[in-house]
């Protein structure tokens, strides 16, 4: 064994590395993006050899992932909470389906919305598709459990659901690891039905799942990750998941008054929660996200005993526990040590000096002002920020790709005119099919891809469609004479003013391609080059 200073993301990737896992499939979105870039850089993955490529979305990551397993071998996905949308087709059916190589999916919630359009709870998937859920407490656990889940998903023959938050995912912490686990050799389903989902075996493997539910709940009881820990002073139960448990034990400096049921792996134990019904006069729920447990308990328990939590306002609904709001729960006064001090005045985040997102705004804005009532809908990545001053260049922002077919839906309506933004990778992630939908109407609209070649907004990572933007465009059906390449530089200004005038002008479907690599992986180019 050896000891590690370990985000909980590269915890996560060691363990799924020591798991024996033969490849990752993964597309980027904060909090996750560090487990597969730690993956990517690890010596191990070259030698292995392990996949390690960023997949086009979180779907295909999905899908990929389920066909290393159909063969097999060990298979981890990783995404945000809101790729969990994206993938959910495929993860809801791979419940269905089932694994036959060990299948293990990271989703990384983001309680306050740091870096995300919401904070929807990513258990409430897995409690939908009968999927078991694993969700450390900490830095060890997330390490350890990683390399459970892909054993226990082997001898359920399920894939597993790995939740963790952003607080877990981006905090520090000693982690030991043990020995690395060799990969699986290449082995095929028992039975050449079970991942054909046609209606006939679909409810046979839905009778299976059911029945199946018992010993998965059954294995939740044992786990040695849902520990009910008793005290003395019995008014009171607390159930804590996963990083909740962390912070409770940080105010009672590791011994609790009051019993207390650590959980950390789904379905919930419901023996234990019997007992604390039983034991305690009131049970206090601290979970990070939405109440999902305290509901569920809820439903369990009837009404014999008072629930306390996030449903009666205990704990606030939104944004993260912290360990004083667990803390001022309990009767305790707030802890100078977890207060951030105020060093410096909070300002807005803006497009970077010499960012080729700048230059773009600067020449849209400029043309727009010539049209009455113009409307841009924006899309995901860090040209969002147009959205801010000094720009306001975009009306709207919902999720991956909704920039194309909301632009189409206004064009539709009789608006004009209707401009999209969106992001190269973004476009490659979720924009493409939309853009077909433009191409089959004729629809009148300018879609502007800004291509900086990357996917900026999660640190640089590659994008999908690099050097293939126009041919793809071309593929889908937009008339070459209306793809147009810009270079967003002041110097061009009155080009590209003409350009996006001339398109928007245009009857039909227009996209402008205004490309200038990232300044941020530039200079990093140009520092490893040194």
């Amino acid at each position: 064994m050896s000891k590690h200073l370990f985000l909980g993301d590269e915890a996560i990737a060691q363990g799924a590395l020591d798991a024996g896992i033969s490849g990752v499939y993964a597309y980027p979105g904060t909090p996750s993006t560090e487990i597969t870039e730690y993956i990517q850089a690890s010596a191990e993955a070259a030698e292995s050899p392990i996949h390690t490529r960023w997949a086009t979305n979180e779907k295909t990551a999905m899908e990929a992932a389920l066909g290393m397993s159909y063969v097999g071998k060990r298979a981890l996905v990783c995404m945000k909470h809101v790729g969990m949308n994206v993938a959910a087709d495929a993860f809801v059916n791979a419940g269905m389906t089932g694994v036959n190589g060990g299948l293990v999916v990271v989703a990384a919630d983001d309680p306050s919305m740091h870096s995300s359009q919401n904070e929807q709870d990513s258990r409430f998937y897995a409690d939908f598709a009968f999927i078991p859920v694993f969700e450390p407490s900490n830095q060890q656990e997330a390490y350890d459990m990683v390399r459970k889940a892909f054993d226990f998903s082997e001898q359920y023959n399920v894939p597993v659901l790995f939740r963790i938050t952003t607080r877990l995912a981006h905090s520090r912490a000693g982690v030991e690891t043990g020995a690395k686990k060799a990969q699986n050799g290449l082995s095929y389903p028992e039975s050449s039905a079970q991942f054909i989902l046609l209606p006939a075996n679909a409810r046979r493997r839905f009778k299976t799942i059911l029945a199946s539910l018992p010993a998965l709940t059954a294995a939740s009881e044992e786990s040695e990750y849902n520990v009910y820990k008793d005290a003395s002073d019995r008014s009171m139960g607390i159930i804590a998941c996963g990083i909740a448990y962390n912070y409770l034990m940080e105010n009672f400096a590791g011994e609790s008054p009051y019993p207390v049921l650590k959980i950390s792996q789904y379905p919930l134990p419901e023996k234990l929660i019997a007992r604390m019904a039983d034991e305690c006069d009131k049970i206090l729920v601290l979970e990070e996200g939405y109440p999902f447990v305290e509901a569920k308990i809820k439903g369990l328990l009837g009404r014999g005993i008072v629930v306390k939590g996030k449903l009666d306002g205990t704990l606030q609904r939104d944004g993260e526990l912290t360990p004083d709001s667990v803390g001022m729960v309990l009767g305790m006064a707030p802890k100078s040590e977890y207060a951030i001090p105020q060093i410096v005045q909070m300002r807005p985040p803006a497009l970077c000096q010499g960012c080729g997102h700048r230059d773009m705004y600067e020449a849209l804005n400029n043309v727009l002002r010539e049209y009455e009532n113009p409307r841009v809908f924006g899309d995901i990545g860090c040209y969002t920020l147009g959205a801010l001053p000094p720009f306001r260049a975009i009306h709207s922002c919902v999720d991956m790709g909704a920039s194309v077919t909301m632009a189409k839906g206004a064009a539709d309506g009789g608006h004009f005119p209707a401009v999209a933004v969106i992001g190269d990778s973004t476009f490659t992630h979720s924009g493409i099919t939309g853009l077909l939908d433009c191409v089959n109407e004729n629809a009148n609209v300018t879609i502007v891809i800004s291509d900086n070649e990357t996917t900026a907004m999660t640190g640089g990572q590659d994008s999908a469609g690099t050097g293939r933007l126009e041919s793809i465009c071309a593929g889908i059906g937009v008339d070459p004479a209306h793809i147009r390449v810009l270079e967003p530089l002041k110097k061009n200004m009155q080009v590209m003013m003409d350009t996006i005038r001339e398109e928007i002008n245009y009857k039909g479907v227009s996209v402008l391609i205004p490309r200038r690599e990232c300044i941020q992986t530039l200079s990093r180019k140009k520092r490893n080059k040194k």
